[in-house]
């Protein structure tokens, strides 16, 4: 189809929704009409939460369902959680529930929390002589950054939080005249992005001030250039740790001894650890849950990824995050991983199925949603790998993901209990279950359908 916009379009932002929707349908659809239908028959029939919806970004023009599961039975430090998952992909949810059940006989997942340390930087240019001047000037001055920023850190500090740490970083050695002040947080139960970079703005201003005010450099030298003042997603030290065990002989299954299979999932392990082509997709498949619990939380997923798979790199090489041992007789299987949640703030108070969501958690604080996070990728990793190890990954995941072909294949109701029977001991591929359904239809099987 050929794009009909000719110019580019000026105040978009400030047209009404219909508007929007009108100009998007009239450039971009072949059929307008069937276009604004879909877009209208994705709002919500409330109002009051189609208005929330439309005021949570800015352009909005319709809302983007995605399913929302819940995987129950997981026992997490004793107590039985329901965890809720939002996503598309169809295997994830089926995946986490079939670990949680096998877990729960076996005691359970047992979560801690290492470390709950967030951090953010001030970067900016000095161009002085000596970097060690600068570096004393603020060993000496310190308590005047902490003392201007107690008016910030004031609440987070009535809650057990607040600035925990402040230096100054030489970094000239990776870019000329390049220098932090690099503080860290606990931001409590919030995700703390804003009042981390607003901590790190007053921080700016103290800086530049003490070093215009300063007698101790030259002239010449009391000016700060700020580059920027940012919290960063990469939070190593914020970190949670979910682990399983129980005795060897336990994990028989599919054929197979406890002995056969242990050996072969930690072989399936260390591959991980050392092999990235394959550490890429063992990690992808533990954030299938871990993304899942968080988007249905409304926690940043993105900032999530971006610091999990840094952590995974940690050491250079890009490595497996679950690890796994066997001990006098015991299999022992666990995750570390860095997680910066919230369960105040952001959206976790307006989106009506984020409270739901937190609501069936139990209303956990940032502690616990952390161990139900990192629970949950555990779980996703130690299904995949059962999977792998056993009969294969593609067996149960082409079983769940055959509704989705018969979706598209247009298959009423009566066909795909039909088809789904008849699969039930064989393998799925799109190829077969297309052959079944047109054969049970009576019509030509497609000519190219041996591709897909």
């Amino acid at each position: 189809m050929r794009n009909k916009q000719t110019e580019i379009i000026k105040g978009f932002s400030k047209l009404s929704k219909a508007g929007k929707q009108e100009w998007l349908i009239n450039n971009y659809c072949e059929n307008p009409e069937k276009s604004l239908s879909l877009l209208l028959s994705y709002n919500h029939d409330n109002e009051q939460i189609q208005k929330l919806h439309d005021e949570f970004i800015e352009n909005t023009v319709s809302n983007f369902f995605m399913p929302f599961g819940v995987a129950p039975n997981f026992v997490i430090n004793g107590k039985i959680k329901c965890i809720p998952l939002a996503i598309e992909e169809s295997s994830v949810v089926a995946a986490a529930a079939k670990a949680a059940s096998f877990w729960a006989e076996r005691g359970g997942f047992k979560c801690k929390i290492l470390g709950k340390e967030k951090i953010g930087h001030v970067h900016f240019i000095w161009r002085g002589a000596n970097p060690q001047d600068l570096l004393d000037l603020f060993e000496k001055k310190k308590h005047k950054f902490i003392q201007e920023t107690e008016k910030l850190t004031a609440n987070m500090r009535k809650r057990g939080g607040g600035m925990l740490s402040l230096e100054m970083i030489d970094k000239t050695a990776w870019e000329p005249n390049y220098y932090q002040l690099e503080a860290k947080f606990d931001t409590c139960d919030s995700m703390g992005a804003n009042f981390i970079n607003s901590v790190l703005e007053e921080l700016s201003k103290v800086l530049q001030q003490e070093v215009m005010e300063t007698q101790v450099l030259a002239e010449s030298e009391r000016k700060v250039e700020v580059i920027m003042c940012i919290l960063s997603n990469f939070t190593p030290n914020c970190l949670v740790r979910s682990e399983v065990s129980c005795p060897v002989e336990e994990l028989a299954m599919e054929g197979i001894s406890g002995d056969v299979f242990a050996e072969k999932f930690i072989n399936a392990i260390h591959v991980a650890e050392v092999e990235p082509y394959r550490a890429v997709t063992h990690n992808k498949g533990i954030m299938n849950g871990v993304d899942s619990v968080i988007i249905a939380t409304g926690n940043d997923f993105r900032a999530v990824e971006a610091c999990v798979h840094a952590y995974a790199a940690k050491d250079g090489r890009y490595r497996s995050l679950t690890h796994a041992t066997v001990a006098n007789g015991v299999f022992r299987f666990w995750i570390d991983i860095p997680l910066s949640l919230g369960t105040v703030g952001g959206i976790t108070k307006l989106h009506p199925m984020v409270k739901f969501a937190h609501e069936i958690l139990g209303n956990p604080n940032a502690n616990e949603l952390m161990e139900i996070v990192a629970a949950a990728g555990l779980a996703q990793n130690f299904s995949a790998l059962r999977s792998l190890v056993t009969t294969g990954i593609q067996k149960g995941h082409m079983k769940m993901h055959l509704m989705n072909i018969l979706n598209q294949l247009e298959a009423t109701d009566e066909e795909k209990v039909s088809i789904v029977n008849y699969f039930k001991d064989k393998i799925v591929s799109h190829a077969a279950a297309t052959e079944v359904f047109c054969k049970m239809r009576g019509i030509e099987i497609p000519v190219n359908q041996s591709k897909k």
